[in-house]
């Protein structure tokens, strides 16, 4: 380092004693420069010696490897559902009146045809007598108006027989006035004779009419009469209200005492009754999935459940797996506009009535026939923005592949592409992996959680479907 002393002269009309103070702070600046500077350079010549090296090199990674899962599997698709029950009933009353009593206890099950209510029936049992009475009244009039003909019939007879008598005495008179032994008189009175003979027949052949007319007047009672009585029979018979289906019955709506309004839309209702065996279960289906559906029935890989009972297995919320097995038992006819899905729905018989209508549960229903396929743990699936991936080792090197991946079977993750069944698949220290990269491995196990779904199916044969609710 040079420094020119020259430069810092005093210019002139400067005092000697600040020339002095000028060249003892440069003096003071060369001595830290040269001192700077043999510093560096020992350092220098302390690191070139040849006993120092660099860092020691990495340690090869070491990496956990495992060949895949290689077995037999269903595909069961994943649904959220809701339990419906098979039947509910809104009990209302079809006849009006007081409630007399109530016959069940609020919640309990009830079997088809038990009783429940009771309305008095005192003014429908009158009802049912008049109605009796007018049926009565009705036959009495059937059995005069049959009398009646009888007498008409006996008329006619005698009127026929005085027509006859008449005609036979105008006869004579008429060839006794040709002789003159008879008078013109005597003719015109058995002609007259014979008149009233005929009009008296007539009358005869009327009454045996009117008869008849009012015998069928009196069967038109009868009807009417009949009619009456079996409304009030069956209006009688409606003061007993009895359960229309075997199900859970709810609470009591209306009190004993209160009058009850019936046989309109807004008419009490006076309970409910929900089904609980078999019970329903409704969820829903994206275009997606239901395509997939489709596709797999035309190629016949998976009949569809339009056509067949396929199984479906179900669990609730408390529940490991799923212990519930039904069958599908509907899928509706179109999609939904609003949501884009289509409903579907499946059966179970719900022997321990565990499963109550409103409950939401998990569902599967086969999406794929039985087939072999490749599982591996998700742990071991790695995801870039545009892609999934797994590491697998070959020759001690990493190799990246992409995977295209399914749903999950007995806790692994199916893969449908990207892998085979006989790689070494990097399960544990992704990591440290690297694609190309050098690692030691060692053995680990991939473990099968069973979920107790099976790994094979049949739809179900007529003799194990679900009948409906009694």
């Amino acid at each position: 380092m040079r420094i020119d002393l020259n430069e810092t002269a005093p210019q002139a009309g400067l005092s000697i004693s600040r020339q002095r103070g000028t060249r003892r702070v440069l003096w003071q600046r060369l001595g830290l420069a040269i001192f700077g500077a043999s510093v560096l350079s020992l350092g220098v010549v302390g690191g070139c010696k040849p006993g120092n090296q660099g860092p020691p090199p990495r340690p090869t990674p070491v990496v956990t490897v495992s060949k895949p899962i290689a077995k037999q599997i269903v595909e069961w698709d994943a649904y959220t559902g809701r339990m419906e029950p098979v039947a509910f009933v809104e009990v209302r009353a079809r006849v009006s009146g007081y409630l007399d009593s109530i016959h069940f206890d609020e919640g309990q099950i009830v079997k088809k045809g038990d009783l429940l209510f009771v309305i008095d029936p005192r003014p429908y049992q009158a009802d049912l007598s008049s109605a009796e009475a007018a049926m009565g009244q009705a036959k009495s009039q059937l059995d005069q108006a049959i009398s009646g003909v009888a007498v008409a019939k006996a008329n006619q007879l005698q009127s026929d027989a005085a027509v006859q008598l008449a005609k036979a005495r105008v006869d004579r008179a008429r060839t006794l006035m040709r002789s003159n032994a008879a008078s013109a008189e005597e003719l015109d009175q058995r002609e007259a004779e014979y008149l009233q003979a005929k009009a008296d027949a007539e009358a005869s052949l009327a009454s045996i009419q009117s008869a008849e007319s009012e015998i069928a007047s009196a069967k038109a009672a009868i009807d009417s009469a009949a009619a009456g009585v079996q409304t009030a029979k069956l209006n009688l018979d409606y003061t007993r209200i009895e359960s229309p289906v075997t199900g859970r019955i709810s609470r009591e709506f209306v009190n004993v005492g209160n009058l009850i309004s019936g046989g309109t839309s807004t008419a009490t209702m006076l309970t409910t009754i929900t089904s609980v065996q078999p019970i329903y279960c409704t969820f829903d289906a994206s275009e997606q999935e239901v395509l997939k559906y489709i596709r797999l029935a035309n190629s016949g890989e998976r009949e569809s459940s339009r056509d067949v009972k396929n199984p479906v297995f179900l669990g609730l919320v408390d529940e490991d797996g799923f212990p519930h097995k039904g069958h599908m038992d509907f899928v509706d006819s179109q999609f939904d506009a609003a949501t884009a899905s289509m409903r579907a729905r499946c059966v179970f018989a719900n022997k321990d009535k565990v499963l109550l209508p409103g409950m939401f549960a998990r569902v599967r229903i086969p999406g794929s026939a039985p087939k072999q396929a490749v599982l591996i743990p998700d742990s071991a699936v790695g995801t870039d923005q545009s892609t999934q991936f797994v590491f697998v080792v070959v020759d001690s090197k990493i190799e990246r592949r992409p995977v295209t991946l399914g749903p999950l079977v007995d806790g692994l993750r199916v893969v449908r592409e990207g892998l085979q069944k006989d790689e070494m698949l990097v399960i544990e220290g992704l990591l440290q992996a690297r694609p190309g990269a050098t690692v030691e491995t060692k053995d680990g196990v991939i473990e099968v959680v069973e979920d107790g779904l099976p790994d094979n199916y049949q739809p179900l044969p007529p003799e194990e479907w679900i009948g409906e609710a009694e």
